[in-house]
Parts: C-alpha cells; structure tokens; sequence
C-alpha cells in the first residue's frame, strides 16, 4: 500500500499556529491554512479508502469526518480562537455518528496521534461497561491481550476511580477494569512518523489492531 501524502505544509502551519493563535494572523495566513487541511484531507480521504477493506465507510468523506479548526470558547478560560492540531473521526456516518470509530489527530511538535474508544463516557454507557464486564470479561481480556493490540496501544488508558465502583466489591476479580471511567486506546504518532512516505500504511495497521476493540464497544454500548 503506497499512498503520497505529505503532510509537511499542515505540521509547518500549526507550529506557526500555536505561536500566532489570533485571527488576525490566521486571516493573513488563509492560503497557508487551506493549504495545510487540503494535504490533511487528502490523508483522511486515503485513511478513508484502506479502512474501508475492513469497515463499512460507504459513502463518506473527508468532510464529513474532519473537526472544525475553530475553537468553543463560551465555557474555556484559554479564549485561544484555534485548536492546534487537525482532526478527524473516520467512521459509518462520520465523526457526528454514535458508531465509535477511528480518531486522528496531527500536531506539530510530537504531538500527533490515533485510537478510539471513548474519552467521556456518559453514566448510562459507564454502566453498561461495567455491567458487561461483570457479566464476562473473557472476550474483552483476549482482544486486550491480543499481541497487535499491544504492540500499538499498551494497555487501556484513562483515569481510574480509587475505590470499587457502587455495587462491586473491592476484591471483584477484574477491578481493574470495573475502576476505568474512560477506555480508550492510543498510540502515539511522532513527527518522523507522520512525515513518513508509509504513514497510511503505519496508521491502517494500527487502527485494523484497534478494530475487535471498537466492535466489542459498539456491542455493549
């Protein structure tokens, strides 16, 4: 699999971005900006292409998966107008869909990364993890066991309650599970990598690792 993707231009305008974050200067630096999400939307679009051997993208585009630049910042301290990285969710419907898919992002600096899963879980989805894990942790222990798993994503990250969850006991023989309040699988990309002529190849592979974990999830949420 040879795709040419260069995604120099969109790594050299977000560190610019990060140091000039107003729309004054985003405004004189338009063309650089469409050209930078052009060379990242072709990205997506080939990531689009391979994931579709093994997903049902039928239909999707770029557009449909890449978040807006522009920052929300009715609720945030930081009044910074723009996000400092490119980013998208590449699954059936896009990123507004409820079918958990594949998240990318590309920052500048080693700040690039892949995976899944889901980072805010809402109570209702916290309590159908917790209840399918209870139930039988089997299926989800070998896809986390897996040996390609590993190689890309370690182990489930995310933040941990300190105790038992309500309604489990503390000495539950998967615990460790029962305390995660996120699951979500990430690996991180570096510069090198991002910049290499075998980045879709690189990033397929790590997201067809991820798939039998995005599917468990899709089945129990």
């Amino acid at each position: 699999m040879k795709t040419s993707i260069n995604l120099k231009p969109t790594l050299a305008f977000l560190g610019d971005l990060e140091r000039n974050n107003n729309k004054a200067w985003f405004d004189k630096n338009r063309a650089r900006y469409e050209e930078a999400r052009g060379r990242y939307e072709d990205f997506i679009q080939a990531l689009i292409v391979e994931i579709g051997a093994f997903e049902n993208l039928t239909g999707v585009t770029p557009k449909d998966c890449i978040f807006r630049i522009n920052r929300d910042i009715r609720f945030s301290k930081d009044k910074s107008p723009y996000k400092t990285h490119m980013a998208a969710a590449i699954a059936p419907g896009g990123r507004k869909s409820s079918h958990l898919g594949y998240y990318l992002h590309v920052g500048p600096r080693n700040q690039s990364m892949l995976g899944g899963g889901v980072h805010m879980p809402e109570p209702d989805q916290l309590a159908k993890w917790r209840e399918a894990v209870d139930r039988d942790a089997a299926r989800l222990k070998k896809i986390l066991g897996n040996k390609d798993f590993i190689r890309y994503y370690g182990a489930l990250e995310g933040e941990r309650l300190k105790t038992a969850p309500k309604g489990f006991p503390p000495e539950h023989p998967e615990i460790g599970l029962l305390r995660l309040k996120q699951f979500a699988a990430m690996h991180a990309l570096t510069d090198k990598v991002v910049l290499s002529p075998d980045v879709v190849t690189n990033a397929v592979k790590a997201f067809k690792a991820l798939k039998p974990f995005l599917d468990y999830l899709n089945s129990i949420l």
